[in-house]
């Protein structure tokens, strides 16, 4: 009985296996990991002291692999020649640093792989993973925290190096220029920093947005940010430092011709003092010339009605730099006088006007017409900018109207005397209804303000100059969403002023009003701007 009894529940198993294998179904695979990979042990250990290995390896529970370890390793204090690091490509349970360089003594290593070591198989990061030894007897336990942010927009560039540089009797604040810093440590994606394992002492703050990452401040490409005042370890103070691109120093770059009668200057930094003087004597009396910055450029244009001769000598002066250079002037083409229109719909805050590829010489006002829509005239005027490019034509234009601009032949002379034929413009004006409005009553203000209304592209579409408690109203916005800045213009100058490492002098602050303006179709919106 107990024998046909164990028969029984032998076949009751095979029945309940072979009807679980015929279900039909896919494998769950069981939960998914979302756990890091853990550190098991590392040879020589974590937080090694008296350190003189030139080799390093670290063991995980599971497999790993490296990702954008390029973008994210970083080593304080810097070294001159590159770690050598595998895995690269492929996974594994360990973790391999070759060291090359010749290590300092007495000095805690810190090698911060940010958040670049990740599982091979879910990609869970181990954030902000270290490994830390000291060269000497002691490993340096000292912290140091704050957050970086744009000084003009307010907002922060991902990846800025957060340095410090030892002041001791050999420091000069040229050294920024030269060396790398005592430690470096970098946001990654965040605001916010953290340098850890420092040692007591004195330093100066420095922050860099830059591509190379070579920790060298080059003020041709990266921007810079710094605090005045020595920062003195161990401290609980939480830094706080805004980045800014500075103006770099004037140097003249070279001069060449780009096209027959047309002569580039280029030119770095600040050249707003730059001028150029023809040298040579030209006896035609008819020889017409006209020297203007390009618009956006850093390039000083020299244009001159063709003549016959093989170069031109020219003074070149800027401040207290001064030069002499020759240019070979080549027989190439020459431009041709290209005119349009800026609008086509013309809105309240717009002005007409005609853009020309080649300086204007002179214009015939009594060639040009504007009506409006029934066919009647509209008085204007006309203003050439410094750039000698932009025509504009001042007009009162009305809501809800259409202009026609009329210019008969020979109305603009550009420098080589080429001229127009006739042209004929049409802008259309939209309604009062089709725009809004942002008042500001703005509180506190002791000093000169520069108000802005900028797009979320950071365009300025707008703004008022004031140095005392009033409404500040911009009118006749198209609907969209705006911000509001204000520079405060300590200088008086009318513009916002960058900052100066050397010079120890900070860019002009800016403060932005928090809230998001989304303007829509015949709104007045009223808000308050109080300075703190």
């Amino acid at each position: 009985m107990n024998f046909s009894f164990n028969k029984i529940l032998i076949l009751l198993a095979v029945i309940f296996t072979f009807v679980n294998c015929a279900k039909r179904g896919r494998p769950t695979g069981g939960e998914k990991d979302l756990t890091a990979p853990i550190l098991i042990s590392a040879s020589p250990s974590q937080e090694s002291t008296q350190f003189s290995a030139k080799k390093i390896k670290i063991y995980f529970d599971e497999f790993i692999k490296l990702k954008d370890v390029n973008k994210q390793l970083i080593v304080s204090p810097p070294l001159k020649s590159t770690l050598d690091i595998i895995p690269v490509g492929t996974a594994s349970k360990i973790l391999t640093i070759k060291i090359t360089d010749t290590l300092k003594e007495n000095t805690t290593y810190t090698i911060n792989f940010g958040n670049s070591v990740v599982d091979n198989n879910e990609g869970n990061q181990l954030k902000s993973f270290k490994y830390v030894f000291s060269t000497g007897s002691y490993i340096d336990s000292l912290k140091l925290k704050g957050s970086v942010y744009d000084a003009l927009s307010q907002k922060t560039d991902e990846d800025v190096i957060v340095m410090l540089y030892e002041i001791d009797s050999t420091f000069k604040d040229s050294i920024i220029y030269k060396e790398k810093p005592m430690y470096v440590t970098s946001t990654l994606d965040s605001t916010n920093f953290e340098l850890t394992n420092l040692k007591e002492g004195k330093y100066l703050a420095l922050a860099l947005k830059q591509n190379n990452k070579n920790y060298i401040y080059n003020p041709k490409q990266d921007k810079i940010g710094f605090l005045k005042d020595p920062i003195t370890l161990p401290t609980d103070t939480v830094l706080n430092i805004p980045i800014f691109k500075e103006e770099i120093p004037f140097k003249f770059i070279k001069a060449i011709q780009t096209s027959k009668g047309h002569i580039y200057f280029g030119y770095e930094g600040d050249g707003k003092d730059f001028k150029i003087k023809l040298l040579d004597e030209i006896s035609n009396d008819s020889i017409t010339t006209q020297t203007v910055f390009e618009k956006d450029k850093d390039t000083l244009s020299f244009w001159h009605k063709p003549f016959e001769i093989d170069s031109l000598q020219f003074e070149v002066r800027n401040l207290n730099f001064i030069d002499t250079v020759t240019v070979r002037t080549k027989s190439t083409k020459q431009d041709t006088l290209i005119l349009k229109s800026n609008y086509s719909t013309l809105n309240p805050l717009d002005t007409f006007a005609i853009n020309a590829n080649i300086p204007i010489q002179k214009i015939d006002i009594s060639k040009i017409t504007v009506f409006n829509k029934d066919s009647i005239a509209v008085p204007f005027t006309t203003e050439i900018d410094s750039y000698k490019k932009n025509l504009s034509l001042l007009f009162k234009n009305e809501f809800d109207n259409q202009y026609k601009i009329n210019l008969l032949p020979e109305t603009i002379y550009d420098v080589f005397g080429n001229t127009n034929d006739t042209l004929v413009y049409s802008v259309k004006t939209k309604k009062i209804e089709d725009f809004g409005a942002i008042n500001f009553q703005v509180s506190n203000v002791n000093s000169p303000v520069i108000i802005q209304l900028i797009t979320d592209k950071e365009e300025v579409v707008v703004f008022e100059r004031i140095s005392q408690d009033q409404t500040v109203s911009f009118k006749y916005l198209q609907p969209k969403k705006y911000r509001v800045r204000a520079i405060f213009d300590d200088n008086n100058n009318g513009i916002w002023d960058t900052g100066n490492y050397l010079l120890k002098r900070y860019p002009e602050k800016i403060l932005y009003l928090d809230t998001v303006f989304e303007l829509r179709a015949n709104w007045d919106l009223n808000e308050n701007f109080t300075f703190k």
